[in-house]
């Protein structure tokens, strides 16, 4: 790839708002800021009634929260939504957070991720996949009722598939330990014309929690990344320990500050986005069978590589406390 500017190669974030308060995840964006990335971070727009999933944080009903957010979208972060709340929304709750957030940020979200847990999701659980690899997912996973969605399904008071359409560009789907995500999902940003309620995915890199950030964001695999010329976009929660004290991890810091190092491109994730499917040859973004089953099948064996580590990790644990 030939990135702007003539970068070697091209890195961004995608932060799920899971556990996220102004405490927790301020001193990772303070650092951000200063090392001038500029990347995506997602919000609640409502705090939800009921039962709320385990992952919950702050939503922009808090109004320091919600000041704080538009602050960093003033500096050059992009905001992106999470579902409408920490909790399962109906339509009219859905419709009535998409509102409020073009109202507070001055446009609809550009990109949007499912919060697990929801059940008003778009094509999540084994809905995510096609043909024998659902089957395969279904038998691994055991899948619970919170892996469950009903946000695609017309006719049901949890159905919003049509407002998605309307209103969000991008759909974060797969995770994969490589942090070259172009290389592992190369037609990225694609049209599933399985699942016409989301007008493109993208896929993303495996760096959900800072334990999983160090094991796959080390110094060799950047090194890659550059000599790849490839395009990370790096999934995280910032909000679950980054950051602790009001100081971010060192040895996390340490990682970013090697990354800026590089000078690579550092781009929102929807700016990433928009490159690639307007810099493109092909008039198509609609991907094809071979394709999609490929990217299955990678995602099936890299969560299954994540599964056998935490046991493992678990395990040694275990026997260093006997």
């Amino acid at each position: 790839m030939l990135w702007p500017g003539g970068k070697k190669f091209a890195f961004t974030i995608f932060d799920d708002t899971d556990w996220a308060t102004i405490e927790r995840v301020k001193p990772v964006y303070d650092v951000l800021r200063d090392l001038d990335f500029r990347t995506t971070k997602s919000v609640w727009m409502l705090n939800g009634s009921g039962q709320h999933t385990k992952n919950g944080g702050s939503s922009c009903e808090d109004p320091a929260y919600l000041k704080w957010v538009r602050d960093i979208q003033s500096a050059g972060f992009e905001i992106a939504l999470h579902n409408a709340a920490p909790v399962t929304s109906e339509r009219r709750i859905v419709e009535r957070a998409l509102e409020e957030f073009k109202r507070e940020f001055g446009a609809p979200p550009s990109i949007h991720c499912n919060h697990t847990g929801c059940l008003e999701n778009l094509y999540w659980g084994d809905t995510r996949l096609s043909g024998w690899r659902r089957s395969i997912y279904q038998r691994a996973t055991s899948q619970t009722r919170n892996e469950i969605s009903y946000g695609h399904v017309e006719g049901h008071r949890l159905f919003w598939g049509d407002l998605c359409q309307r209103d969000v560009t991008y759909v974060r789907n797969f995770v994969y330990n490589d942090l070259n995500t172009l290389a592992s999902c190369p037609e990225m940003p694609y049209h599933d014309a399985n699942k016409p309620y989301v007008n493109f995915w993208f896929a993303s890199a495996e760096g959900g929690n800072l334990r999983r950030f160090l094991a796959n964001f080390t110094c060799s695999a950047i090194d890659r990344l550059e000599r790849q010329s490839g395009l990370c976009i790096a999934y995280v929660h910032f909000g679950g320990g980054f950051a602790d004290r009001g100081q971010v991890k060192p040895e996390f810091r340490r990682i970013l500050e090697y990354v800026a190092k590089k000078d690579p491109w550092l781009p929102t994730v929807t700016e990433a986005l928009e490159y690639l499917r307007h810099g493109a040859d092909r008039k198509s973004r609609t991907i094809s069978v071979e394709a999609l089953r490929r990217l299955e099948i990678l995602w099936l064996l890299d969560k299954g590589a994540v599964k056998v580590k935490d046991v493992f990790s678990r395990s040694l644990k275990t026997v260093r406390s006997v």
